[in-house]
């Protein structure tokens, strides 16, 4: 029998209904039915279920037309017949399909090692491509999983991060979506860099790190921050900012930590690192970082820190295994063309050119920019959009060529910069330091120029004294 005979009307007088059905039925037999009329009666049943339509309701009367065959039934209303959707099934996978993995780039590891024993951590360390701890890391991370609190002078690139935010994400718990530890830094590119770096460490922890700091929307950071940020990364101004309007809460901190602390005290930043001290909890622990540790610095650890314990990996003096420093005696007329004879005469992969003034600064770019190097810059004065481009482009190797001013020599984590050039002599040896401590990345080679004009005798004089043999002569063509 066709499927869709069952779907046509019958005469009127044949239709079977519940109500007719009842009355056409004989007497019961008093023996009981039949095993042919009990199949009888089922199929009877199944055809009345088939043919059966709901009675209408009393609102939609409407009688309608008698037709036959499939169009009757694509004509009835929806809610004489419900559409059924087809499940569409899933390709079975071979077995040979199934037993196909994508190689690893990293090793995953399988049990403790050298950087933690939480195997969350072991393995962002791993594709981070870490392969040992630094000197830092090793003597300050036993320390901060005491819970002590700690001072540790080393400069920046030496592995200060990791030190504290490995023991930092093992005492956090995941299932608090509240802040549990703040991380204070001096400017708005350090604050991005230690964001970045902590959420790639605890990315396998279910742990969260906000990033806050001016010069951008605060709507995306209290977002971020009520979505149950644990770690808050942040200036002062900026933090200060959320706890006045109330988008930010310290009642959970365990942990505080101050990032290039002597950076923050140049900045002026002291009133505002001691308000926020005060609003977090008396039983937190704190630690501080810096790579020089000046009066004010004493002062601020002796206030807020318990008894403390010290950790230095610092020298005084950059050493000569790491970083090549070498001057060149140049006329200030002269230090421009001084500067494209190294850079035409040497292959230098990547140079970070320091200058004292942001009208400094753009200037030589624009010198550079017309005899057609690649060059970008960066300094006080640009928006924080332009800060980061130039950042980026010189981080990946799109441009040769940054010109700065020193907001780059502190707060600022460049990596694999082959060359430093003073082009101004810094303002003192501690600012030269921090300028040479840009290349020789944990570890790595870079050198150092400097020049030296009529008007730098003074301090060139402080270098040699302080240097000794470290900083040699070398003389540019120019000159003959």
């Amino acid at each position: 029998m066709n499927f869709l005979s069952l779907f046509r009307r019958r005469p009127a007088a044949k239709t079977a209904t519940p109500h007719s059905a009842a009355h056409a039925a004989p007497d019961p037999d008093p023996r009981g039915p039949s095993a042919s009329q009990l199949s009888a009666d089922g199929e009877t049943r199944a055809r009345v279920r088939l043919l059966t339509r709901p009675e209408p309701h009393a609102s939609s009367s409407k009688v309608q037309p008698e037709l036959e065959g499939a169009l009757a039934r694509s004509l009835q209303p929806d809610s004489d017949h419900r559409r059924r959707r087809r499940r569409r099934r899933r390709p079975k996978s071979t077995a040979a399909e199934e037993t196909v993995r994508e190689p690893l780039l990293f090793p995953v590891p399988t049990g403790p090692g050298l950087f933690s024993d939480l195997l969350a951590i072991e393995q962002a360390v791993a594709e981070a491509g870490w392969k040992e701890p630094t000197l830092i890391q090793e003597r300050a991370m036993p320390v901060l999983r005491t819970e002590a609190d700690l001072v540790g002078q080393a400069k920046t690139g030496s592995g200060k991060t990791g030190a504290f935010g490995i023991p930092l994400l093992e005492r956090l718990d995941p299932a608090h979506r509240s802040v549990q530890a703040l991380v204070v830094v001096p400017t708005r590119e350090l604050a991005e860099q230690v964001n970045t770096e902590l959420s790639r460490l605890s990315k396998y922890t279910g742990l969260a790190c906000a990033a806050v700091y001016g010069g951008v929307s605060i709507n995306p950071q209290i977002q971020a921050i009520q979505r149950g940020a644990q770690i808050v990364v942040g200036t002062p101004g900026r933090i200060l900012d959320h706890l006045e309007r109330g988008t930010l809460h310290f009642g959970g901190v365990k942990m505080v930590v101050l990032d290039e602390a002597d950076r923050m005290l140049d900045m002026g930043f002291q009133p505002d690192v001691e308000r926020i001290l005060r609003r977090t909890p008396k039983d937190r622990q704190t630690a501080l970082f810096s790579a020089t540790i000046p009066t004010e610095i004493h002062t601020l650890i002796y206030r807020y820190l318990h008894d403390p314990e010290w950790v230095s990996v610092i020298s005084e003096t950059p050493t000569v295994d790491t970083v090549e420093q070498v001057y060149y005696e140049v006329a200030e007329q002269d230090k421009f063309d001084g500067l494209m004879e190294l850079l035409d005469m040497n292959d230098w992969p990547s140079v970070l050119i320091f200058r004292h003034t942001q009208r400094g600064v753009d200037r030589l770019e624009g010198l550079l920019r017309r005899k057609r190097y690649s060059v970008t810059a960066i300094h006080g004065g640009m928006t924080q959009a332009e800060r980061q481009r130039s950042l980026a482009r010189y981080a990946s190797g799109e441009v040769r060529i940054l010109v700065a001013t020193n907001v780059a020599a502190r707060g600022l984590d460049i990596p694999d910069v082959s060359h430093v050039v003073n082009y101004d002599m810094p303002e003192d040896f501690d600012t030269y330091i921090h300028r040479v401590g840009r290349t020789a990345r944990i570890g790595k080679q870079g050198t150092a120029v400097t020049f030296v004009s009529e008007s730098d005798l003074e301090m060139f004089e402080e270098l040699c004294s302080k240097l000794k043999d470290q900083l040699r002569p070398a003389r540019l063509a120019l000159y003959g």
